[in-house]
């Protein structure tokens, strides 16, 4: 009884440890696209700034 509490404890560990390697995997990826969305939202402020100058000053 002893030792497949102890083997069910080792794989919990092993589980609890690969949930963590996946969440910070995870966490890191969410950041990444948090810093693209970043860039592509401060890309559509300047475009649309820049066709709201040419609606003032049409050429």
């Amino acid at each position: 009884m002893r030792s497949q509490l102890e083997s069910r404890l080792q794989q919990l560990k092993s589980e609890y440890e690969s949930g963590q390697k996946m969440v910070a995997e995870l966490e890191g990826r969410v950041a990444q696209l948090r810093a693209t969305l970043l860039r592509i939202e401060g890309a559509m402020q300047v475009l649309q700034e820049e066709l709201g100058r040419g609606e003032n000053n049409p050429q």
